[in-house]
C-alpha cells in the first residue's frame, strides 16, 4: 500500500507540474562518447589547447552564441576609464567541483598564476598589461591595467583555478593537472591515460544542470579513426576529415554539422633556424607558389576557403591588402632576382646552400598531413626540394618548417598579438618585426572601432609585407554525431581546431 501511494503521489507531482508548465527537464542518461585528442595535462591557466575546458571550468566572462561576452561567474562590470580599472560583482552561488565556494580570491590567483614567469603560461601575454590586481571582497574583484586592452573581458574567459587547491605548489608539475577541478557543467569522473577521460555532470552548476549525464571524451588521435568509430557505434559525436564528411553525407544514421571556423592552415617559417635566417626574403616569395584553391578543392573537399589573413573570417579583415595570389613563374622570377638560380638538378642554390628544407607535421591530422604533401609538390615544382615530415611530438627550436593552425573567433587581438609579437608566449616561428609590433600594441589600446578597424588593416599590410607563414586555407569544421544528439548550435563560428562547440553543452541532449 505504501509503495502505491508513492507511486501515486509522485504521478500527481508530475501532472500538476505540467499543468503549470514547470515539467521535470528531460536529462538523459545514455553517455555522449565524444572523439578527441589526447591529452596529458588539463590546466587553462598554462596550456591553451583544450576543447575540455570549457566543460570542466567556469570563467568571469563567457562567450555567448555570437561569440560576444556575456556574464559567467562575474554577474556584472564597471570600468573607469580615468584609472584603467575593471570592477567585477562575482555571483555567490558559484561552487568548484570538491564543494568550496569560489571568491574573488581563486580569479586572483588564476590571474597571478599565469602572469608569473616561472609557469611559462602559453596565454602570459594576454594579461600583461595588469598592473595590479585586488581583492576589496570576497565577491568583488578590480584589476587595474597599464593602458586600455579592448580584448581584455574575451580574455578573462579563462577558466577559474581553486587557490585551496594550487597555492604554494608547481603549477606545471602539480599531480592537479592530472585531477583538474573546477566551477564548469561538468567534473572529473576518471581519466584512463591514453584511453578516455569520463565527465560527469555537476549537479550544483551555477548555470543549471546539463542534460546529459555524463561525457566520455574518447582519445581517438586519428582524425580518420574517428569516422570508422562513428560508424561501429563506438563514438556519438567526432570532427571528421572533409573526405570522410563525404562518405557520411548521404547516411541517414549521421547527422553532418558543417561549421564555419576562424580556423587557418599556413606554412610557419622558423626564423630561429640557420636556414631561414640566413634568407630572410623566402617566405615572401614561397607564398606565391602555394595554389590555395587547388588545396580546398582536393583536400579540404570544399569545406574552406582560400588564405591570405588572420584576420580574414572577421569584420577586421583587410580585402586589398597582398593575398600573394597563386603565380608560380613570379615566384621563380623573384627567386633569380634574390641570387638564386636554377641547378642541374632543378632546384635552386645560392651561395653553394640548395633551396630545401621540411614541413613537420604532427602525428594524427590527416588534413595537414595531406596539405603539407600538396604544398611540397607545388614547391618542388618551381625548384624547391621541400620534404614531408611526421613527428611524434613537436620540435619549435629543431624545424625549419611547420603546417601550422591558429585562430580566432573573438577580439581581432587573440591570436595575433601573441602569434606574431616579438617574443610573445605563441609566437613559435622567432618573427620579429618592429611595425607590427607597434599596430598590435595601439589596436590592443584603443577602444575606437573606426581606428581599431584602421589599425588592423595595417597591420595585415604589414604582415603581407613581411610574412612569418605562407597562409594557405580556413579550414570548415565538419563534425558528424549520432542523430539523437540535439543543441549543437551551427550558426556559431568555431576556434582553432574546431574549438568552441561545446559553448552550450548544458542545453544537449541525448536520446
Amino acid at each position: 500500500m505504501k509503495k502505491f501511494l508513492a507511486l501515486f503521489l509522485a504521478a500527481l507531482l508530475a501532472v500538476s507540474l505540467a499543468a503549470c508548465g514547470q515539467a521535470p527537464a528531460q536529462n538523459s542518461s545514455k553517455p555522449l562518447v565524444y572523439g578527441s585528442g589526447d591529452y596529458t595535462a588539463i590546466n587553462p591557466a598554462l596550456y591553451e589547447h583544450g576543447e575540455i575546458n570549457l566543460l570542466l571550468f567556469a570563467g568571469l566572462t563567457a562567450h555567448g552564441e555570437d561569440n560576444r561576452v556575456v556574464p559567467d561567474v562575474a554577474e556584472k562590470w564597471e570600468f573607469d576609464e580615468a584609472t584603467n580599472t575593471y570592477t567585477f560583482h562575482l555571483r555567490r552561488d558559484v561552487y568548484f567541483h570538491d564543494g568550496v565556494q569560489l571568491t574573488a580570491a581563486d580569479a586572483k590567483f588564476t590571474l597571478e598564476a599565469i602572469m608569473d614567469p616561472a609557469n611559462a603560461s602559453e596565454n602570459a601575454s594576454n594579461y600583461e598589461d595588469i598592473t595590479a590586481i585586488r581583492v576589496p571582497d570576497d565577491f568583488t574583484l578590480e584589476i587595474e591595467l597599464s593602458a586600455p586592452n579592448a580584448a581584455m573581458l574575451d580574455y578573462l574567459t579563462m577558466g577559474i583555478l581553486p587557490a585551496h587547491l594550487l597555492e604554494g605548489k608547481d603549477l606545471a608539475t602539480d599531480s592537479f593537472n592530472q585531477h583538474p577541478v573546477g566551477a564548469g557543467p561538468y567534473r572529473l569522473e576518471s581519466w584512463d591515460a591514453g584511453q578516455s577521460i569520463t565527465l560527469v555532470r555537476s549537479e550544483k552548476y551555477h548555470r543549471g544542470a546539463p542534460k546529459i549525464e555524463k561525457i566520455i571524451f574518447k582519445i581517438v588521435e586519428d582524425s580518420r579513426a574517428r569516422a570508422l568509430q562513428l560508424q561501429s557505434g563506438e563514438l556519438t559525436l567526432a570532427q571528421i576529415t572533409p573526405e570522410d564528411a563525404e562518405l557520411l553525407r548521404d547516411n541517414e544514421d549521421y547527422a553532418l554539422y558543417e561549421m564555419q571556423t576562424a580556423d587557418y592552415r599556413g606554412i610557419l617559417y622558423n626564423f630561429n633556424s640557420a636556414f631561414f635566417a640566413s634568407h630572410p626574403e623566402l617566405p615572401a616569395i614561397l607564398s606565391y607558389a602555394a595554389d590555395r584553391q587547388a588545396i580546398v578543392d582536393s583536400v579540404l573537399r570544399g569545406s574552406g576557403q582560400a588564405a591570405y589573413s588572420p584576420l580574414q573570417k572577421g569584420p577586421y579583415n583587410n580585402p586589398d591588402m597582398e593575398k600573394y595570389e597563386y603565380d608560380p613563374q613570379k615566384a621563380m622570377r623573384l627567386l633569380e632576382q634574390a641570387g638564386w638560380s636554377r641547378g642541374e638538378d632543378g632546384f635552386y642554390q645560392k651561395d653553394g646552400e640548395r633551396l630545401a628544407f621540411v614541413i613537420h607535421n604532427s602525428q594524427g591530422d590527416q588534413v595537414r598531413i595531406d596539405m603539407s604533401n600538396l604544398c611540397a609538390q607545388q614547391l618542388r615544382e618551381i625548384g624547391a626540394d621541400v620534404r614531408v615530415q611526421v613527428d611524434a611530438q613537436v620540435d619549435w627550436a629543431g624545424q625549419e618548417a611547420y603546417l601550422i593552425g591558429w585562430g580566432s573567433p573573438f577580439d581581432p587581438d587573440d591570436h595575433t598579438y601573441k602569434v606574431f609579437g616579438t617574443g610573445k608566449g605563441a609566437n613559435y616561428s622567432g618573427y620579429s618585426d618592429a611595425k607590427v609590433d607597434e599596430l598590435l600594441r595601439q589596436a590592443r589600446e584603443t577602444s575606437d572601432g573606426q581606428e581599431r578597424l584602421r589599425l588592423y588593416a595595417e597591420f595585415q599590410d604589414a604582415l603581407a609585407a613581411n610574412p612569418p607563414y605562407t597562409f594557405l586555407a580556413y579550414v570548415d569544421a565538419v563534425y558528424a554525431a549520432a542523430p539523437g544528439l540535439k543543441g549543437i548550435r551551427e550558426d556559431t563560428v568555431l576556434g582553432h581546431h574546431g574549438v568552441g562547440i561545446f559553448w552550450n553543452v548544458a542545453e544537449w541532449e541525448l536520446d
